[in-house]
C-alpha cells in the first residue's frame, strides 16, 4: 500500500476485539481518502489498495456501528463506501479488452465480493434502518439539504452492496441452501429495512425516491423467479407431480433401451480380439474399402472424423450466451420475498410504476433505466397470475398503452442490435427482457378472459380488440421471428418467442371465432422513384385540339368577368431576379408559360400570367399596353395560343467531377403510408409464417426436443401442424436436415415421451413418400429450402421458365418488327428499339418486350448490343455543322467564366464533357484543358482570356514538358482523348481488350503524381522488392476478379520478412491508403485488404502507378510527370518568402551556355512563326498595358513546375525595361502549342527563376 494511503488508514483507528477505537483525527482522515478516490488514475490503483487492505470490513463498518452518533463521521463514512461500492463497470466503463486491465477490473470485483459478505449483518442493517427511519420522520419543513443527500447516499450504497455479483468460484452451493445474497436479503428482512423501501414506494412525499427504490428490489428478487416464490411453503401440487413424473418415466425408458441394446451387441461369448472387417460401399481416402479394426457393434457410430481435430468455431459465428441460471434461494428467505411480493402488490406496485413510468416519459431518468421498468412488470404481473390473479394489483400495467410502449422499446432495441455491434449482448439481454414484458401483458389478458367478472371480461376483450386490430401488434412476431440470429440473440429468448408467438396465435383464433366479420387495420408502404424531372406529357398542339382549347378558356374568361382573385395574381412571378437568364430569354419564357396554361385550358392562369408580365416588360407593348382592354386582352391571348413560340430544351444533366452533383441525379426513394380496413381472416395471417426464414427457428429450437419443456415442444408441433396441414404446405418440411431430426426422433428410446413429434414426424415422412411416386425430382428437392412458389411447383407441377410472362407474337407481328428492324439498324438512330417502338402497330409494347423478342428471333446477338444509352456519352461522330456550331460557341463563350459550362448549355447535339473537350482540343480552338476550367472570383487579376497569349500561358506551355518524338506525342495526345472517354464509359461498359486496359493504367499514373513520389521514395528507401509483391498481388487480383465476375475483399498476406517489415512502417501504409486498400478495422482482422468496391480497372491502374519511372531524377533533375497542384499551391508562400534569396542567389550562378541559349531562342522563333501561320488575327496588347502583365502572372505562376529542363542555370540580371519589354513581346506573339525540339532535360528550379531565364535569353537574342 502506498505511504500515503497507509498513514491516513492508520489514522483512522483501530479495532481490538469487537470495540473499535477512533483516532482524533479520524473524520479528516475518512475526508482524505475521498480526496484520493477522486485523484485516481484509469487502474483504479487507490481503489485497488483500500480493498486489499479491508478498510470496509475493518474500520468502516465498525464506525458507523458503534460511533453512528457522530453525525458528520457517519455521513463521511457513508460517503466514502458509496464510492468504494461502486461497480466494477461503472469505475472502467466496460469489461476491458486489454489483459493487464482485465486483471484490474477482476480485482476490483474481487474487493467488491469480500465487501458484500461484510455487509451481510444485521448490525450493519440495522443501524442504516435506524437512521433511514429517522430522516424519515422529519417533516419536509424540517428536513434539510444534508438529510436528503443522506437519504440517498444510503439507498445508493445498499444499491451497490446488492449489486455486486456473486463469485462463482466460493459460491458451489446447492439449491435451498443460504448464499451471500441470501444472508445479506435476510439481513435486510431482519433490520426492517424491507419495510421502508415499501414505505419509500408508497407514500406520497417520497416519490422522488421512487427510481432507486425499483432499483433496489429489482437486484433483490435478482435470482428469483416468480413461480418459485408462488409455490414456497406449498404442497407439490397434482400438475407439478405428474409433470415430474413424466420426466421419470422418460428417463426410465432411455435407461433402459440403452442397457437393452447393449445386451444385444455382446454376443454370449467375449472375444478378447475385436476383429478386422471390409465395409463394402464405403471407401477410404483411395479407392479400396475401408477396414474397419473395432467391435463389429459399434460400427453405427463411424464417421470418417473420429480422430480429427475439431474446428474451431469463429467468435462471430458463436451460439450467443446463456445468462446465469436462476438458483433456489433459502426457503425462509423465499417465504420472506413472497410476503414481500404479496405486499408491494397491494400496496405499492400500481403507484411506483406509474411514478416511473412518468419519470421515463420525461426523459428523468438514466440511460437504459427502462429495463428496470420491464423486469418489475414482468416479474410482479407473473407472480399475481400465479398467486390468486386480481386484476385490480395490476391495473397501471394492463392497458393499450403498455403495450404500445413495449412494442416501441423492441423495436428500438432490435434497431441497436443491428447498428451497435460491440454492445449486441446488452441490446439482446434488453430486448429479451421486453419480449419477456410483452409475453406477460399477453397472459395476464389471456388470464382475464377466465375471470368471473364480467367487467373484467370487457376489458380483456377491448384490449384484445385493439392489439389485433393495429397492424403493428399482429406483425410484432412475424418479425422478430424473420430476424432471429443465434449468434446474438440466446436459446432462451427463443423459446419465449416461440412460446408468445402460439399464445398469440390461440389467443386471436379463438377471438375469430366468435364472429363472423373481424375488420382489421392494414397499412401499406407505396414507394415511388423519381429520377430527377420527369417530362410532362405534351398537350396536343392540332387544330381541332388548340379550336377547343380556346373555346373552353375564352367560355371560362368571359364567365369571370376577366377578373382574377387575389391569390392568384400574388403567386404568380414572371420574372426571375436571381436567375443567370437574360432578360431577352426570360420575356420568351414568361410567353411560353401563357401558351402552356392556354394549352392546358387554365385561362385565369394564362391571364394573370400576361398581366404579370406586362408590368415587368411595359416597352414595347409586347404583352398589351397598359389600358388595355379586356376583349384586347381575350385577342392577344388568342394570338399566344396559335403562335409558334421558340421553346428551348431544358439541358441535359452533365457529369460533373464531385460528388453533390452525382448526388442530385441518384435516384429518389419516396414513401407514402396507406393506412385502411380490410376484412381478417385467421388463414391469410398464418401464410405470413410460411417461410423458410420463420420455419429455421422452429426446426433449430425443435433439435434440443430432449430438453425442451413439453410445453415449447407443444407450440413447436402446432405452428408446424398449422403449416403442414391448416395451409397445406407440408412441401416446405421436406428438407434433408429436418428429415434427419425427424429420424433421430422416431429413433430415440424416449419417444414415447413426444407422442405429438412422433406421430407429426410420420405425417410429414408419409406425405413426401406419397409426392416421391409421382415426383421424380423430390429427393433432388430435399437439398433446398422451398418458398411458397417452389413448394406449389413441387406438388402441382413445374411450369417451363418464363411460358406465362413471354407475351404471344403473332406472325404478323413479327414480320412487322423484323422489316422494321432491317430497315433502322444500319441507321445512324442512338436508339433502334426507342424508333421501332412508335412505328409497331402494337402500341402497347414495352421495351423489354421488343428487346426480348429481337433476340429470340435472332436479329440481335444479346439484349447488351440493345442496350439504351445515355445521351450525350455515345455520340462520337462530328458533321461539319456541328464543328462550326462549336467554333461559334467557343468564340462567344470564350471570356466567360465557365466557358464549358455556357458551350454545353447551347449545343444542340447534347454530348459528354470529354468529347466536347476533346474536340476543341483537336481542332485548336483551345491548347490546355485547363483553359476551360471554371474562373473563380477570387482567382487572380493576372488570368485573361482572348486570343493573346499571356506571359502565364507562355511559361505554362514550358513547364507542359515535350518527349523527344513528335509521333510520340501525337500517340499521346490520341491517348488522352481515348482516355477521357473511358473515365465516362467505365460504369456503364467493361472493355476486354489490352490496349484499353493500358490507356487506362496511363491515365491512372497522370492522375497520380502523388503517388509517384512514394514510390520513388520507397525505392531509394530500398522497398522494390516489396513494391514488386505488391504490384504483382494487384495485377492478380484483377485478373481473377475478371476471370470469375465477383469481387470479394482480399487480404493481401505477407509470406516473408522483408515484404512483412515493409507492411508495418508507416511510410508504406501511407502508400497503401493512398491506392485505396483497407487497413485491418478490428482485433478479428490481421492484414490489410483489397476492398471489393475497386474495379478491376482501378486495380490495374493501382499496379500501373506502382511501376518505376521511365527517367531517374538525378542531381537537380526532376522526375518526368507533373506535379499535383494541391502540392504545388502548399508550397507557394514558401517561395515567396524565399522570393529575395532567390534572386541574390541567381546573381551567384554561372551564365547559362551558348547551346542551351540556342535551344531557348529556337523554340522561340518556332513559336511566333505558328501563330502567323495558324491564326491571321492577332491581338497585340500595348506597351503601357503590358508592363504590368509580368507583375500579374508571377502570381499565378509562383507555384508551377515544367516536366523538361529548359536551361540549367540563371543568366544574369538584366535591367528591368528589358525583362518587361521582352515579356509583353512573348504575351502577344506566342500560342500555347510547343515544339518537341524546344525542351530536352528536366528542370527543378521554381517557375519565377525560369521565367526570368527565358525572358533573358529573349532580351538577348534582341541584342544580336
Amino acid at each position: 500500500m502506498n505511504c500515503d494511503l497507509l498513514a491516513t488508514c492508520s489514522a483512522l483507528g483501530y479495532l481490538e476485539g469487537d470495540t473499535y477505537h477512533k483516532e482524533a483525527e479520524c473524520l479528516e482522515s475518512v475526508k482524505d481518502l475521498i480526496r484520493y478516490l477522486r485523484h485516481e488514475d484509469d487502474t483504479r490503483d487507490v481503489r485497488q489498495q483500500l480493498g486489499a487492505g479491508q478498510i470496509v470490513q475493518n474500520d468502516l463498518l465498525p464506525i458507523i456501528i458503534q460511533h453512528g452518533q457522530d453525525k458528520a463521521l457517519f455521513d463521511a463514512c457513508i460517503r466514502l463506501m458509496v464510492n468504494l461500492t461502486q461497480p466494477a463497470m461503472l469505475c472502467f466503463g466496460k469489461v476491458p479488452d486489454d489483459p493487464v486491465f482485465r486483471h484490474h477490473f477482476l480485482e476490483v470485483t474481487a474487493h467488491l465480493q469480500a465487501c458484500k459478505e461484510a455487509f451481510a449483518s444485521e448490525a450493519v442493517f440495522g443501524i442504516l434502518s435506524e437512521t433511514l427511519y429517522t430522516l424519515l420522520q422529519l417533516d419536509w419543513e424540517q428536513r434539510q439539504e444534508e438529510d436528503n443527500l443522506l437519504i440517498e447516499r444510503m439507498l445508493l450504497l445498499v444499491r451497490n452492496v446488492l449489486h455486486v455479483p456473486a463469485d462463482p468460484c466460493e459460491e458451489k452451493k446447492v439449491d435451498d441452501d443460504a448464499s451471500i445474497h441470501d444472508r445479506l436479503l435476510w439481513a435486510i428482512h431482519m433490520s426492517g429495512f424491507d419495510d421502508l423501501i415499501k414505505f419509500l414506494a408508497s407514500a406520497q412525499s417520497e416519490q422522488q425516491w421512487s427510481m432507486h427504490v425499483l432499483e433496489i428490489i429489482s437486484l433483490m428478487f435478482r435470482d428469483q423467479t416468480p413461480e418459485a416464490l408462488v409455490s414456497a411453503g406449498q404442497a407439490r401440487s397434482a400438475e407439478e407431480k405428474n409433470r415430474d413424473g413424466l420426466e421419470l418415466e422418460a428417463l426410465r425408458q432411455k435407461e433402459h433401451a440403452a442397457k437393452r441394446s447393449r445386451t444385444f451387441q455382446r454376443g454370449t461369448r467375449h472375444s478378447r480380439f475385436g476383429g478386422s472387417y471390409v465395409v463394402q460401399g464405403l471407401k477410404a481416402i483411395g479407392d479400396n474399402d475401408v477396414i474397419y479394426h473395432r467391435n463389429i457393434h459399434n460400427f453405427k457410430n463411424h464417421t470418417h472424423d473420429s480422430g480429427k481435430a475439431v474446428r474451431r468455431v469463429p467468435k462471430r459465428y458463436r451460439q450467443a450466451r446463456e445468462c446465469k441460471d436462476k438458483r433456489r434461494s433459502a426457503l425462509n428467505v423465499r417465504l420472506f420475498l413472497q410476503e414481500f411480493c404479496v405486499d408491494f402488490l397491494e400496496n405499492c406496485y400500481n403507484r411506483l410504476m406509474y411514478l416511473v413510468k412518468e419519470s421515463l416519459s420525461r426523459e428523468q431518468t438514466q440511460q437504459h433505466d427502462e429495463t428496470y421498468y420491464l423486469w418489475a412488470l414482468s416479474f410482479f404481473m407473473a407472480f399475481n397470475r400465479g398467486n390468486g390473479f386480481r386484476a385490480d394489483l395490476v391495473s397501471e400495467t394492463m392497458s393499450i398503452r403498455a403495450f404500445h410502449y413495449i412494442e416501441r422499446n423492441i423495436t428500438n432495441y432490435y434497431e441497436m442490435l443491428l447498428t451497435d455491434r460491440k454492445e449486441a449482448t446488452s441490446w439482446s439481454r434488453r430486448m429479451h427482457l421486453a419480449l419477456k414484458a410483452y409475453q406477460e401483458l399477453l397472459l395476464t389478458v389471456n388470464e382475464m378472459d377466465r375471470s368471473q367478472d364480467e367487467s373484467i371480461r370487457q376489458s380483456s376483450s377491448v384490449i384484445k380488440s385493439n392489439i389485433f386490430y393495429l397492424m403493428e401488434y399482429r406483425e410484432i412476431f412475424v418479425t422478430l421471428l424473420r430476424k432471429y440470429d443465434e449468434t446474438k440473440q440466446p436459446h432462451s429468448y427463443l423459446v419465449d418467442l416461440v412460446e408468445s408467438t402460439h399464445l398469440f396465435m390461440r389467443m386471436l383464433e379463438r377471438f375469430c371465432k366468435g364472429r363472423n366479420n373481424l375488420m382489421v387495420q392494414k397499412k401499406k408502404v407505396r414507394r415511388r422513384k423519381s429520377q430527377g424531372k420527369k417530362k410532362p406529357p405534351a398537350p396536343d398542339t392540332s387544330p381541332e385540339a388548340l379550336v377547343e382549347s380556346w373555346k373552353i378558356v375564352e367560355e371560362e374568361l368571359k364567365a369571370l368577368g376577366f377578373q382574377l382573385s387575389e391569390s392568384l395574381t400574388e403567386g404568380i412571378v414572371p420574372f426571375d431576379a436571381t436567375s443567370e437568364t437574360p432578360l431577352e430569354d426570360q420575356r420568351t419564357e414568361a410567353m411560353v408559360r401563357v401558351q402552356d396554361a392556354l394549352l392546358v385550358r387554365t385561362g385565369p392562369e394564362a391571364l394573370g400570367m400576361l398581366r404579370a408580365a406586362r408590368e415587368v416588360w411595359p416597352e414595347g407593348d409586347v404583352f398589351g399596353s397598359a389600358d388595355v382592354d379586356p376583349e384586347e386582352e381575350l385577342e392577344l391571348l388568342k394570338q399566344i395560343l396559335y403562335a409558334n413560340l421558340p421553346r428551348t430544351s431544358p439541358p441535359e444533366p452533365v457529369a460533373e467531377e464531385y460528388e453533390e452533383d452525382a448526388a442530385e441525379l441518384e435516384e429518389e426513394e419516396m414513401e407514402s403510408i396507406q393506412v385502411s380496413e380490410k376484412e381478417f381472416d385467421f388463414l391469410d395471417f398464418i401464410k405470413r409464417f410460411a417461410q423458410p426464414t420463420i420455419v429455421r427457428p422452429y426446426l433449430l429450437l425443435l433439435k434440443t426436443y430432449s430438453k425442451n419443456t413439453p410445453h415449447t415442444n407443444h407450440c413447436i408441433a402446432r405452428m408446424l401442424h398449422r403449416l403442414a396441414v391448416d395451409l397445406k404446405m407440408d412441401a416446405q418440411l421436406f428438407q434433408l436436415s429436418v428429415f434427419n431430426l425427424f429420424n433421430k426422433i422416431l429413433s430415440d428410446p424416449a419417444a414415447a415421451a413426444y407422442r405429438e413429434l412422433v406421430t407429426f414426424a410420420k405425417f410429414v415422412l408419409n406425405r413426401f413418400f406419397s409426392l416421391a411416386a409421382k415426383n421424380n425430382k423430390a429427393y433432388a428437392e430435399l437439398l433446398f429450402w422451398k418458398n411458397v412458389g417452389a413448394v406449389r411447383e413441387m406438388t402441382e407441377g413445374y411450369s417451363k421458365e418464363g411460358e406465362e410472362k413471354r407475351p404471344a407474337w403473332t406472325e404478323e407481328e413479327e414480320e412487322e418488327l423484323r422489316n422494321l428492324f432491317e430497315e433502322h439498324r444500319d441507321s445512324e438512330v442512338p436508339d433502334v428499339v426507342e424508333t421501332l417502338l412508335p412505328l409497331l402497330s402494337n402500341s402497347n409494347r414495352t421495351r423489354r418486350q421488343v428487346v426480348t423478342q429481337l433476340v429470340h428471333m435472332g436479329l440481335a446477338a444479346s439484349a447488351k448490343e440493345l442496350k439504351k444509352q445515355k445521351k450525350g456519352t455515345q455520340i462520337v461522330l462530328w458533321t461539319e455543322e456541328q464543328e462550326e456550331e462549336l467554333q461559334m460557341l467557343h468564340e462567344e463563350y470564350k471570356d466567360s467564366d465557365d466557358v464549358l459550362g455556357d458551350i454545353l448549355k447551347k449545343l444542340t447535339a447534347k454530348r459528354s464533357r470529354a468529347r466536347v473537350v476533346d474536340k476543341l482540343l483537336s481542332m485548336g480552338l483551345v491548347s490546355d484543358r485547363r483553359e476551360l476550367y471554371k474562373k473563380r472570383s477570387r482567382g487572380a487579376p493576372g488570368k485573361s482570356s482572348g486570343k493573346r497569349m499571356t506571359e502565364e500561358d507562355f511559361l505554362n506551355e514550358l513547364t507542359q514538358g515535350f518527349p523527344d518524338d513528335p509521333v510520340d506525342r501525337d500517340d499521346e495526345e490520341e491517348d488522352e482523348s481515348e482516355e477521357s472517354e473511358e473515365d465516362e464509359e467505365q460504369d456503364r461498359e467493361t472493355s476486354q481488350n489490352r490496349g484499353r486496359k493500358s490507356q487506362s493504367l496511363n491515365s491512372s499514373v497522370e492522375r497520380r503524381p502523388d503517388v509517384g513520389n512514394m514510390v520513388n521514395t520507397l525505392q531509394q528507401e530500398g522497398m522494390s522488392a516489396p513494391l514488386l509483391w505488391l504490384q504483382n498481388r494487384l495485377i492478380k487480383t484483377a485478373e481473377d476478379r475478371e476471370e470469375d465476375g465477383l469481387s470479394q475483399p482480399v487480404p493481401i498476406v505477407p509470406l516473408n520478412e522483408e515484404n512483412e517489415d515493409a507492411m508495418d512502417k508507416k511510410s508504406f501504409q501511407k502508400l497503401l491508403r493512398k491506392l485505396g486498400l483497407r487497413a485491418p478495422e478490428n482485433e478479428q482482422e490481421t492484414f490489410w485488404r483489397i476492398p471489393a468496391k475497386i474495379s478491376v480497372s482501378q486495380l490495374r491502374s493501382a499496379a500501373a502507378a506502382l511501376s518505376p519511372r521511365e527517367e531517374e531524377p538525378t542531381g537537380g533533375e526532376e522526375q518526368d510527370g507533373s506535379r499535383s497542384p494541391a502540392r504545388e499551391s502548399e508550397k507557394e508562400d514558401e517561395m515567396e518568402k524565399d522570393k529575395e534569396q532567390e534572386k541574390e542567389k541567381e546573381k551567384d550562378k554561372k551564365g547559362v551556355s551558348g547551346e542551351q541559349r540556342a535551344e531557348a531562342l529556337k523554340a522561340l522563333l518556332l513559336k511566333r512563326k505558328r501563330k502567323r501561320q495558324t491564326s491571321e488575327q492577332t491581338d497585340f496588347t500595348p506597351a503601357e498595358d503590358t508592363e504590368s502583365t509580368p507583375e500579374r502572372s508571377q502570381e499565378n505562376t509562383s507555384t508551377k513546375r515544367s516536366k523538361r529542363r529548359v536551361l540549367d542555370d540563371d543568366s544574369d540580371d538584366d535591367d528591368d525595361e528589358d525583362e518587361k519589354e521582352n515579356d509583353s513581346t512573348t504575351a502577344m506573339d506566342i500560342e500555347t502549342n510547343g515544339d518537341a525540339d524546344s525542351d530536352k532535360e528536366d528542370i527543378s528550379a521554381p517557375v519565377k527563376r525560369r521565367r526570368k531565364m527565358v525572358l533573358s535569353d529573349d532580351d538577348e537574342d534582341d541584342e544580336d
